[in-house]
């Protein structure tokens, strides 16, 4: 196959799970024989375009129209205040995109595609504009929705997108069941949705890789002694996330476990509310701080290092972070309410059981399963090794892939 593909970030430019899901795939796609054109943003200061493992990136330089577009769009947008500027980018990026794909790349260098794949709200202008140009097939993927994001509230024309993206598209691909229900739940066509999990690198991901020295001196960094038990935290200091709950648990876990250290690693806007949280509970000589978007071999120190991965998320379309913790044979200790993709991931019983389902609104719920995970090291360890065992059956990039091409090739034949 020939793919086009639409999204919004790629490397160097990485700023979420998205752009790790497309740095892993892609290069995958073509080592099996197919070639991926692929169309993501420019900062002004990369390659319009060149190969990165056999992948055509194309990046259109983008021009700033942000004091024009309130003008022209919705009341809806206007509230969007000083971020009209990143609309901006993520409008002319579309448009760019789809006209180089469709006049530059199929018009006039004649290539033959396939088939066309976007990703999220960010790029679906760009895939529903170069199908209703070319005909091609269109696969829109999901990873999240707006209303979920912002728990039910957040942009009304984002959500009109997304909503006009899964009926332009041929095929619509998400990343979890939980995820799966929710669509069909508002209105989307359930004979359209197929499930993909994502996945991790099992060989980056492991943990023969680091040695206990390695994880004594990260420790060390943080104060905590070789006998504390560190609780590890990793992600965006958001709502959704449930970190301000899970700082909320921490006095009901060192009631049991008075030696348990907190690590709290990521960055957002709850960064100063978490700071006052620890304060106001007491909590500061059991809670570490890290408020950095680290690199991938230091995050991996840092599930190396812990004795149990907490993700409380009140919304979670997948996770790859509790993929990532579980490929290091780590316990986890999940939020199950709500849409959580968390339920497909984390057995929480019987013999193949690798973490703890929790409520992650509710502080005492999480409190109750880390002290779960905590008093009974045994089971903790078994826990890490079934979860080392379930990423590698079902959520290895290799996976993702055979099931995109799959789902991919099934929309190309109908």
């Amino acid at each position: 196959m020939r793919i086009g593909f639409f999204v919004w970030e790629y490397p160097p430019r990485i700023v979420g799970g998205l752009g790790t899901y497309a740095e892993n795939v892609c290069p995958r796609f073509v080592e099996r024989g197919h070639d991926v054109s692929l169309f993501t943003m420019n900062d002004g200061s990369l390659k319009t375009r060149e190969i990165m493992r056999g992948v055509e990136v194309h990046r259109p330089l983008i021009v700033d129209a942000s004091d024009i577009l309130p003008l022209f769009v919705t009341e809806d947008l206007r509230k969007w205040g000083g971020q009209i500027k990143f609309f901006n980018d993520v409008l002319i990026y579309n448009f760019l995109s789809a006209t180089k794909f469709v006049n530059d790349l199929i018009r006039k260098e004649s290539y033959r595609f396939d088939i066309i794949s976007a990703h999220d709200w960010l790029s679906a202008i760009a895939g529903i504009a170069s199908k209703n140009a070319t005909g091609l097939p269109f696969v829109f993927h999901v990873h999240s929705t707006e209303w979920g994001r912002a728990l039910d509230e957040g942009s009304k024309f984002v959500t009109h997108l997304e909503e006009t993206a899964a009926r332009a598209a041929d095929k619509v691909i998400t990343v979890s069941y939980p995820m799966r229900e929710d669509l069909v739940r508002h209105g989307w066509d359930s004979e359209k949705i197929s499930v993909c999990w994502n996945g991790v690198d099992i060989e980056k991901y492991a943990p023969a890789r680091f040695s206990k020295e390695d994880g004594l001196r990260l420790r060390e960094r943080y104060g905590i002694s070789p006998d504390d038990k560190m609780l590890l935290f990793v992600g965006r200091l958001t709502a959704v996330k449930g970190v301000i709950n899970l700082i909320q648990a921490m006095p009901h876990v060192l009631k049991e476990h008075p030696d348990a250290k907190l690590v709290i690693l990521g960055t957002g806007e709850l960064m100063n509310a978490v700071i006052d949280l620890v304060k106001s509970l007491g909590v500061e000589h059991a809670v570490r701080t890290c408020f950095e978007f680290v690199s991938e071999e230091e995050r991996l120190l840092h599930y190396a290092a812990c004795d149990v991965a907490i993700f409380p998320s009140v919304y979670e379309p997948f996770g790859i972070v509790c993929t990532e913790a579980m490929a290091m044979a780590k316990p986890v200790v999940v939020g199950a309410s709500g849409v959580n993709g968390f339920r497909d991931q984390v057995v929480p019983s019987g013999k193949e059981q690798t973490g703890i389902h929790v409520d992650g609104r509710d502080p005492s719920d999480i409190a109750w399963g880390i002290n779960v995970v905590l008093s009974d090291p045994e089971r903790a360890r078994r826990m890490g090794k079934n979860g080392r065992e379930r990423v590698e059956k079902y959520f290895t990039w290799d996976r993702v892939v055979e099931r995109t091409l799959e789902i991919y090739e099934g929309v190309i034949k109908g």
